[in-house]
């Protein structure tokens, strides 16, 4: 591919109208003028008969798909929303694909000049009937729904840099070939920007950093980052012979590039977020002046990115926000992320200057919308029963019982599903290596609630089947074992809470161990030393303990570097395979499994 792709470049675009034709219906000089008074003289100023000074440009945004075909359920299908008295509301039933889609397309109409972008995670820890096909299916969704361009997320990274590579330009799995006789998977048919992600040798980008979205003399620039931290959070096969740039120098140094190229509206998409006061999608983040209500990474982010940038586009927190953050010149700058599982929409509106090629900042209007369950793209709902075909002997197989919903974790208490995945996984360490004490489970690691109530396919409520079991763990981690002395299994614990972890502890779940945190003290003191237990009986920091966990924990993610120094390592099973052994051996119809206590982390508030 170019360094730099612009949308004629582009493989395979099928949209090419979009580029090459005129397109009828430009917003009329009357409607502009109530916005920006001059537009009704624009014919004059700009010198073009029949064209405006000021364009409106739509851009449809979403972020952190995951894969989500099917409507999510449970809290992966709720959101809140605040009511004009102030209350709050609780939102049931909101996205999936098909819906998604329509939503988009019905918000398109009377905008012929609309671009939908994403900012990565469209793929990576997804349901099983994406996951099964290498998440192929996504990317024809994506294709379906006319996305015009993505940035990477982390979780592109799941599966390395070369499967990547092969989502981008198409053909068929490596290992497991292609799914269906006669088709060949094709690839993304919108570019996906890494501008941030290079090659360690060479130092050049491993995708395209930016592309420019072109019609009628409009042109709008976009970059595309992941947090730099990407690696500490992906396996380290997944980013091997990769280097992760920092995100607003990376951002700066493309926009100047497209500005040298002519480019001066420039959108940047950034796998990266931020925690709004309020979770609710209409919540106000403004209201007590420009971004007062939004904190987190993304906040340095944005006061630190050029103001040559007019809009951020960003992910990762799984949070909504349409905030107004001021750029390092002090001009007002939108700073927009939807959500997850295609719940919601993020709909702005950027005037576009013809004369200044640039984006009038003051009239940039910006609102996340709910994707209701009505008006379903049918060629969605075609291609979801498609794939839900052919993975249904695999996903409807029961694998288990459960007396009652349970919940993944929360920090900064242990919960009952990451209490039960811990426990399974010791059961299964010590069925290999019976001198194994405790097991420990990252809480990123447990992607959704495990259901009471029965699915569609009807299998009954409390029957746990392969794919509920598989959307709670879709990594294909292995369940692997090292030794730890005493003290540095307590650095582990503290590590929860301090070094990368100290602005958002990640509380393990344990399975053998027993702890207090207290939660009025600070760092790795937020770990009280002496109530620590192993097998109830207190730690000792000379002692060698063998420790259970996943790869992605071993290999010192999330944070866990002294993990990453056990000793002894032993590889074992598939942690998901590990879990169904557990759900087997454990429960039947007339007896489910009950939900683990959660009383292993004493927590003082």
């Amino acid at each position: 591919m170019p360094a730099m792709s612009t949308q004629p470049e582009h493989r395979r675009r099928r949209r090419t109208q979009l580029i090459l034709t005129a397109a009828a219906g430009l917003a009329t000089a009357g409607a502009l003028a109530a916005a920006l008074p001059s537009a009704a003289s624009a014919d004059e100023k700009t010198g073009k008969p029949g064209t405006s000074r000021y364009q409106d440009v739509q851009l449809l945004s979403f972020n952190d798909f995951h894969g989500n075909l099917e409507p999510p359920t449970s809290s992966s299908a709720r959101l809140t929303e605040i009511q004009p008295d102030g209350s709050v509301k609780t939102i049931e039933g909101v996205g999936g694909v098909e819906y998604l889609a329509g939503s988009l397309r019905k918000a398109r109409e009377g905008h012929p000049y609309s671009i939908t972008a994403a900012a990565g995670d469209l793929i990576g820890a997804s349901p099983l009937i994406s996951a099964l096909f290498h998440d192929e299916p996504t990317i024809e969704a994506m294709n379906a729904l006319d996305l015009d361009v993505t940035g990477v997320g982390n979780h592109e990274f799941d599966e390395g840099a070369a499967e990547l590579k092969r989502m981008q330009n198409g053909g068929c799995h490596p290992k497991d070939g292609c799914y269906e006789e006669g088709r060949t998977f094709e690839g993304a048919q919108f570019p996906y920007l890494a501008a941030n992600v290079v090659d360690e040798k060479t130092g050049k980008p491993m995708l395209d950093p930016t592309y420019v979205w072109e019609k009628n003399g409009v042109k709008i620039g976009f970059i595309g980052v992941t947090l730099e931290g990407t690696p500490g959070i992906v396996t380290a096969d997944g980013v091997k012979g990769l280097k992760f740039l920092d995100e607003t120098a990376t951002i700066n140094k493309y926009a100047r590039e497209l500005q040298k190229r002519g480019v001066k509206s420039i959108v940047a998409l950034i796998h990266e977020g931020g925690a709004p006061a309020s979770e609710a999608y209409n919540y106000d983040c403004d209201s007590n002046g420009p971004g007062s209500g939004i904190s987190g990474p993304i906040k340095d982010i944005a006061t630190g990115v050029t103001a040559k940038v007019d809009a951020l586009v960003t992910g990762h927190t799984h949070a909504a926000y349409a905030c107004t953050v001021p750029d390092p010149e002090g001009n007002p700058r939108t700073v927009t992320s939807a959500a997850s599982f295609g719940r919601l929409y993020t709909d702005t509106t950027l005037t576009y200057d013809r004369r200044s090629g640039d984006i009038v900042r003051t009239s940039v209007k910006s609102a996340n919308h709910v994707v209701v369950r009505e008006n379903p793209a049918s060629d969605l709902t075609d291609l979801i029963a498609r794939y839900k075909a052919l993975s249904a002997p695999v996903e409807n197989r029961p694998i288990g019982w459960i007396a009652s919903e349970l919940a993944q974790p929360k920090a900064p208490d242990d919960s009952p599903l990451g209490n039960l995945i811990a426990d399974a996984q010791l059961a299964y360490a010590k069925s290999v290596d019976p001198s194994a004490d405790l097991a420990l489970m990252n809480p990123g690691g447990v992607r959704a609630n495990l259901t009471y109530a029965s699915s569609p396919a009807g299998e009954g409520d409390g029957v746990v089947t392969y794919g509920e079991a598989f959307r709670v763990q879709p990594f294909a981690n292995t369940v692997n074992l090292v030794d730890l002395t005493g003290a540095q299994l307590l650095t582990v614990l503290q590590q929860q809470v301090s070094g990368a972890n100290a602005a958002a502890p990640k509380i393990l779940q344990p399975s053998g161990l027993t702890y207090t945190l207290d939660l009025t003290k600070t760092g790795a003191d937020r770990i009280v030393t002496d109530s620590v237990r192993v097998a109830g009986a207190p730690l000792d920091p000379a002692a060698v303990y063998r420790v259970a966990a996943n790869s992605f924990l071993t290999g010192g993610g999330d944070g866990f570097t002294e993990l990453a120094k056990g000793t002894n390592p032993l590889v074992g099973q598939d942690d998901l395979m590990a879990f169904e052994t557990y759900l087997a051996a454990n429960s039947t119809a007339t007896n489910p499994l009950p939900a683990p206590a959660t009383d292993r982390v004493n927590v003082i508030k």
